[in-house]
């Protein structure tokens, strides 16, 4: 069972809030660095390795650079994802990119770069090759179908739109290797927020399976396979998290047994991973401004939805603390919700808090604020899936460094940056 924490106490967030107001999202650089040791200590019993961080979890080029200076690289999915990576100091094959229905000036942009261009489907060899050129190095992502089960957040592999079949996959290796391809790798994708690790372990056999069909098949000799991403954090209290060094050791034996005797040892491992990077050190940190109490009691946040949109879209849990109450009993069943015009902006849901107060609450002149909410486990897939419906306005972004200071690595959007797409000086032109 793992425990929530959260590396600041009321004092310290009362003393940041003083200068830059809540809602905004806090990561843990310490916290991130020696996630990223563990993961790299693992994994070295291979060959070699690398993990592709997944731009799209965390698209900010202050976190991009800390990974890079720890030898990750980036998977990216479109052309600013691409710009990014190259901002944070990721150059060359240290870019992975997995698009789907990508556009010829991105497939540019990346071949540009000397970025490994992952192809989502058959038909792309010849796009990519008539658009940008085919580079050296391609890999293909394989959508196994039924014979592989995904999860509920992915769906099943025969139901998306990614990847090529089994069939596509051995023709693609040898269209491009008639086609002059020199090098080649392989990757898929088929689960999200996945925390059995024999899942994993029978991930890799699959593929594993698949290069040796391959080399059989076509002559082609991966160079590296890429396992994807799709690694799963313990989001709830009473979950366990991955392992590194036990699903190391079941890729490694399924390596010996399957790589080894076909005689393509040695070949890379890769990932792309994005979530079980940072997601467990990152936070929405928030405050509670209403409270309602009709047919359920609800506490109202100064954050919503379109900071964090997880639990509206996924019905995903997200652990709530409150500081300064760490230790109060759960006395109170609350929804906590947000100010979005949309019914299902709640963070949570009947969700068993300490009684929380709030700054509707305090006296007239008074300047005292509601608690702190602090919404755990944002560190992927939060800030970056921010919105403007309703005009909201995405909040901030700020990093404790290893050193103990705080750094703001974004700022919260203003009004003049959600008006200035628009080109407010030809409205009084504009005749109706």
């Amino acid at each position: 069972m793992g425990e929530k924490y959260f590396p600041l106490d009321k004092a310290a967030l009362e003393k940041l809030s003083q200068q830059y107001p809540t809602p905004f999202y806090f990561y843990d650089e310490k916290a991130i660095l020696e996630n990223i040791r563990r993961i790299k200590s693992a994994f070295s019993v291979f060959p070699s390795y690398k993990n592709h961080f997944a731009v799209k979890a965390l698209p900010n080029p202050y976190m991009l650079k800390i990974l890079a200076a720890e030898g990750f690289g980036a998977d990216c999915s479109s052309y600013p994802e691409l710009l990014l990576a190259e901002i944070a100091g990721m150059s060359g094959e240290n870019i992975m990119f997995t698009s789907n229905e990508t556009p010829a000036n991105e497939y540019k942009a990346a071949r540009k770069m000397g970025a490994v261009i992952n192809l989502d489907d058959f038909t792309q060899i010849k796009f990519l090759e008539r658009t940008a050129g085919l580079p050296e190095l391609i890999s293909l992502r394989y959508n196994p179908g039924p014979i592989k089960e995904g999860n509920a957040i992915i769906g099943k592999p025969e139901e998306a739109k990614y990847g090529l079949t089994r069939e596509q996959i051995i023709n693609g290796y040898s269209l491009m290797k008639d086609k002059g391809v020199k090098r080649f790798a392989l990757h898929t994708m088929v689960a999200s927020n996945e925390l059995s690790v024999p899942y994993h372990i029978e991930t890799a056999r699959m593929l594993f399976e698949l290069a040796v069909e391959i080399k059989n098949k076509t002559g082609v000799r991966l160079e590296f396979i890429n396992l994807g991403g799709g690694m799963g954090i313990p989001y709830k209290p009473e979950q366990e998290g991955i392992n590194f060094e036990k699903l190391a050791k079941g890729i490694e034996a399924a390596y010996n047994e399957i790589i080894k005797p076909a005689g393509l040892d040695p070949v890379g491992i890769r990932t792309e991973w994005g979530r079980v990077i940072t997601g467990p050190y990152g936070w929405l940190v928030t405050r509670a401004v209403h409270k309602k109490d009709i047919y359920r009691k609800y506490i109202a946040l100064d954050a919503c939805m379109a900071d964090l949109m997880r639990p509206a879209l996924y019905g995903a849990y997200h652990h709530i603390t409150i500081p300064g109450k760490e230790n109060t009993p759960l006395s109170e069943t609350y929804d906590v919700v947000g100010s979005l015009c949309e019914n299902n902006d709640k963070f949570a849901v009947q969700r068993k808090l300490p009684k929380i107060d709030v700054a509707a609450d305090a006296d007239v002149n008074s300047e005292e604020a509601g608690d702190f909410v602090i919404i755990h486990d944002a560190g992927a897939h939060g800030r970056a899936m921010g919105f403007n419906y309703n005009g909201k306005l995405r909040c901030g972004e700020f990093i404790l460094r290893k050193d103990g200071s705080i750094m703001q690595i974004r700022r919260s959007e203003t009004v003049d940056d959600y008006f200035a797409t628009l080109d407010i000086l030809r409205l009084k032109d504009f005749v109706v």
